[in-house]
C-alpha cells in the first residue's frame, strides 16, 4: 500500500482526545441558547479539562437575595464547586442544590470516549410544593414569603421530561461534533496530503537538480571533448588541404588529368571537413556564450558583393543565376564582418544548394526604419530591438526545393535536417542555421524565413544600425 494511503487511514482511525478540538463553540452556544429560550434550562458545557465552552443562563431570582446575605452566598459558594467536580463516566448524575433544585451533569460521549460533561439546571422538580429546612435555615421569617415568590419564579421540570431534554441536546451535539470530527479529518487529510506533495516535490527537485549537474558536468565534458578532437584533428586536415593544394597546383610536379582530379577531391573534402569542424566549434562556443564580436564599420553593399563574389564557383556549376540587389546610399554597419559574412554564406551557399539547376538566387539589403516596440517580423525578433531607429534587412531568396510549414519551427535546432533520411540528397550535419542564427541574436538581430514548396525560400537578416549589446 502507497504510504500517503497508509497515512490517511491513519488519520482516519485516529482517536478523538479534545471535545474544544473538535467543537465549533459559536454553533454550540446558538443552540444553547434555543434550549434556554425554549425551556428556561441553564446549560454549561465543559471540556474533559475543565474548560468552560459555552455558559447560557440568567441568575435567578432567588439565587440574588441568597447572595445577599453572607451565610446564603457561602451556600451558593459551595454548592457551585461541588458541581464543578462532578464528573461523571457513563450516567447523568443528579445534585440537589439546598434551595430545593436540581442540577443535572451529563456525560459527554463521541467514538467511545469521555470528552466533557453538560450541567443542566437548576430547576424545580415540578412535585415539590414546599421550601426544604435547608433553605428555611438560611432566611429570616420575615423574609421567607419572599423567599417563596423568588424560588417560585424558578423553571419546574418533570424528570422524565429533563431526560427528553437531555437526550435530544446529546443528538444535536453529536451533530455538531460529527461535522467538526468531519472538518478536523478532512483539515488533517489535507495537511497530510500536502505533507506528502511538498515531500515528493523536495525528491523531484532534488533528482532534477542531480540529473542538471550531471547534464552539466556532461556538457562540460562535451565542450572539452571537441576542443581537443578539433584541435587534434584541424593540425593534420590542414597540413592534408595544404599538400593536397599543392599537387592540384603543380609545386610537387605534373600530374596527369586522373591523378590532378584524386588531389581536387581530396582538397575540396578536405575544406568541407573543416568547415564542419569550425561548425561545431562555432556552435559550442555560442551555446556557451563564448564568442567575441570584432565591431567595425561595415558596408552592406561590400558585403553582398563579397558574398555573391563567394558563391558564384558552386553556383556556376549548377547553372544557377546569382543576382545582387543592392541600392547605392545604403547607411554603414557596426558590426562584426567575419561574423556577419559566416551568417550570410551559411544562407546563400544553401539557397545554392537547395536551388535545382538553372534557378536563380538572389541577395539583397536595403535600409529599414524601426519605430519604439516595433520589428519588420510582424512580432518575431529580439526585444532589445525595440528602441533601434535604423536597420539593415538582408533578404537571400531562391527558386528551390522550399520547406515544408511542419518543419518551419525547426529549420533553426541544431542538427535538425529537412531531409534526414539515410538516402538524402543534400549533405551537411544541420549547423548552419543554427550558428546564423545565434550569431544574428548576438549582433542584437534576427532572422525569419519564408518559404513555399516546390517554388523557393526566402531568408531575412535584420541587423540594427548598432548593436545594443555584444557577446
Amino acid at each position: 500500500m502507497a504510504e500517503g494511503n497508509v497515512k490517511r487511514i491513519e488519520l482516519m482511525l485516529s482517536e478523538v482526545t479534545k471535545l474544544e478540538e473538535l467543537i465549533d463553540r459559536s454553533s454550540l452556544s446558538e443552540v444553547c441558547r434555543s434550549f434556554f429560550d425554549l425551556f428556561g434550562l441553564s446549560i454549561r458545557v465543559y471540556a474533559k479539562s475543565g474548560a468552560l465552552l459555552t455558559d447560557v443562563h440568567e441568575e435567578r431570582s432567588v439565587c440574588r437575595y441568597l447572595n445577599q446575605t453572607p451565610r446564603g452566598r457561602a451556600a451558593c459558594v459551595h454548592t457551585v464547586a461541588e458541581i464543578q467536580k462532578i464528573n461523571p463516566s457513563d450516567k447523568t448524575l443528579v445534585h440537589r442544590c439546598f434551595t430545593g433544585a436540581i442540577y443535572h451533569v451529563v456525560p459527554i460521549w463521541y467514538s467511545d470516549r469521555q470528552l466533557g460533561r453538560i450541567i443542566l439546571g437548576p430547576f424545580l422538580p415540578a412535585e415539590i410544593s414546599e421550601m426544604p429546612e435547608s433553605l428555611l435555615e438560611l432566611i429570616p421569617e420575615d423574609a421567607r414569603e419572599q423567599v417563596g415568590n423568588a424560588l417560585a419564579e424558578m423553571p419546574r421540570v418533570r424528570e422524565a421530561t429533563l431526560v427528553r431534554i437531555a437526550a435530544h441536546f446529546r443528538n444535536i451535539l453529536d451533530l455538531i461534533l460529527f461535522a467538526g470530527h468531519r472538518s478536523q479529518l478532512m483539515s488533517d487529510m489535507h495537511l497530510a496530503s500536502v505533507r506528502e506533495s511538498y515531500k515528493e516535490l523536495a525528491e523531484r527537485n532534488a533528482s532534477l537538480q542531480e540529473a542538471y549537474d550531471r547534464l552539466k558536468e556532461l556538457d562540460q565534458l562535451k565542450s572539452d571533448f571537441l576542443a581537443t578532437v578539433s584541435h587534434e584533428l584541424r593540425t593534420p586536415l590542414t597540413s592534408i588541404i595544404g599538400y593536397s593544394e599543392m599537387l592540384v597546383s603543380g609545386i610537387g610536379g605534373d600530374l596527369n588529368e586522373q591523378q590532378r582530379g584524386f588531389a581536387s577531391t581530396i582538397h575540396s573534402k578536405g575544406e568541407l571537413l573543416l568547415a564542419l569542424i569550425t561548425n561545431l566549434l562555432d556552435l559550442n562556443k555560442l551555446e556557451h556564450e563564448k564568442i567575441s564580436l570584432n565591431l567595425r564599420t561595415v558596408d552592406p553593399q561590400a558585403i553582398v558583393a563579397e558574398i555573391v563574389e563567394t558563391i558564384l564557383p558552386d553556383a556556376a556549376k549548377k547553372g544557377i543565376r546569382v543576382e545582387p540587389d543592392c541600392p547605392d546610399g545604403l547607411h554603414y554597419l557596426n558590426a562584426d564582418p567575419v561574423r556577419l559574412k559566416q551568417i550570410l554564406i551559411n544562407l546563400a551557399g544553401n539557397a545554392v544548394k537547395f536551388t535545382p539547376d538553372n534557378g536563380v538566387v538572389r541577395i539583397s539589403a536595403s535600409s529599414v526604419t524601426l519605430s519604439p516596440n516595433e520589428s519588420s517580423f510582424d512580432g518575431i525578433g529580439v526585444a532589445v530591438m525595440a528602441a533601434t531607429e535604423r536597420a539593415i534587412e538582408f533578404a537571400i531568396r531562391d527558386t528551390g526545393i522550399g520547406i515544408a510549414r511542419d518543419d518551419l519551427e525547426n529549420i533553426f535546432d541544431a542538427f535538425f535536417q529537412v531531409d534526414s533520411g539515410s538516402t538524402r540528397e543534400y549533405s551537411g550535419i544541420g549547423l548552419g542555421l543554427s550558428i546564423a542564427k545565434k550569431l544574428a541574436e548576438a549582433h542584437g538581430g534576427a532572422i525569419r524565413v519564408e518559404s513555399e514548396p516546390n517554388v523557393g525560400s526566402t531568408f531575412y537578416l535584420l541587423l540594427p544600425e548598432r548593436p545594443p549589446q555584444t557577446v
